[in-house]
């Protein structure tokens, strides 16, 4: 048995892109086989960006909602809040002690942003040890990572390592999963779907907020007669990865047929997002009405953590003298 271990950003409620690249990849790699996931939300984390704490708990809730509502097992695997399992930042302070300034220094999370150093807290340049904490405390053995955080997975090695060097063989040595495969989501603009960029769809609004949204995807200018290329276009490209090959290849050959508008092919995309995920959005709209539930699944969750977590930092605690 496999433990496997992922953050999950809560800095907004998680948008098409975030679903369908990393929230239902994940779901599929957790449940495979006799594996077991402890999936945290990432709150200590956020708070190197996000000071207000309305929209911290709102972004909590809305992104234990999504997992939650696209089926993630409570039963089976482990859902939980960083801030609730303190013993986190017990394992960052002894970490600390063990990781060298360069390392820190050299850190992308760091470096994009030492120019101005007035920007740069003690959170954000430590911000690679409590990630190392996250991980090592609940003894995971594989952490699904993008290419742009293999950097503080190999941190986390190199700083386990340097523990077990000095203090013994104490913590579990992650190894580093590259997920190759992460779906690429076009966005309304046509670039890459991101919060940062302000061109997200998020599934869960409304209807009417819904379908505003997926109008304002961008297109070129032809006109209604004109036949088009559903190879160049946004809201082609985002409807095949929703569409059977059936439904794809249909809306193809009205694109190239002519008489079919931009707004045709929009309205159909709307339509698709509603039929493809409407239990989804029903189980999200369920639990943002009774926040209650969320807490008692993230509750629930903690406990199970707080076994591993109490065990691990216990081992740690031995080996220095405490």
């Amino acid at each position: 048995m496999a433990r496997i271990l992922t953050g999950i950003q809560s800095t907004g409620i998680p948008h098409l892109g975030n679903i369908l690249g990393a929230i239902k990849p994940a779901i599929r790699m957790a449940d495979e086989g006799d594996n077991e996931a402890f999936f945290f939300i990432a709150d200590l984390h956020s708070l190197t960006t996000i000071k207000d704490r309305d929209e911290r708990r709102r972004n909590i809730l809305g992104v234990a909602a999504a997992w939650l509502a696209f089926g993630f097992d409570t039963s089976r695997h482990v859902l939980y809040r960083q801030s609730a399992i303190p013993e986190v930042t017990e394992l960052t302070w002894y970490l600390n002690c063990f990781t060298p300034y360069p390392m820190l220094a050299n850190a992308h999370s760091f470096k994009d942003k030492s120019d101005n150093p007035a920007n740069v807290t003690g959170g954000l340049f430590t911000y690679p040890v409590l990630m190392a904490a996250d991980i090592m405390l609940y003894d995971a053995h594989r952490v699904p990572v993008g290419k742009d955080q293999i950097q503080h997975l190999e941190m986390t090695r190199d700083i386990g390592n340097s523990f077990n060097h000095l203090m013994g063989e104490t913590l579990v040595i992650p190894e580093v999963k590259l997920q190759e495969d992460t779906m690429y989501v076009p966005g309304t603009d046509g670039r890459k779907m991101s919060k940062s960029y302000g061109n997200t769809i998020n599934i869960f609004e409304k209807d009417k907020a819904l379908r505003k949204s997926v109008m304002s995807i961008v297109t070129d200018s032809k006109e209604l007669e004109e036949p088009k290329d559903p190879d160049t276009c946004n809201v082609f490209s985002m409807y095949r990865l929703l569409a059977t090959e059936d439904q794809t290849r249909d809306m193809a050959a009205k694109y190239r047929g002519g008489n079919y508008g931009y707004g045709h092919a929009k309205q159909e995309l709307f339509e698709l997002i509603l039929d493809t995920f409407g239990k989804e959005r029903e189980r999200y709209a369920a639990l943002m009405a009774n926040p209650e539930d969320i807490d008692a699944e993230l509750e629930r969750g903690a406990e199970k953590a707080r076994v591993v977590a109490r065990s691990v930092l216990g081992r740690v605690r031995e080996k220095l003298g405490y």
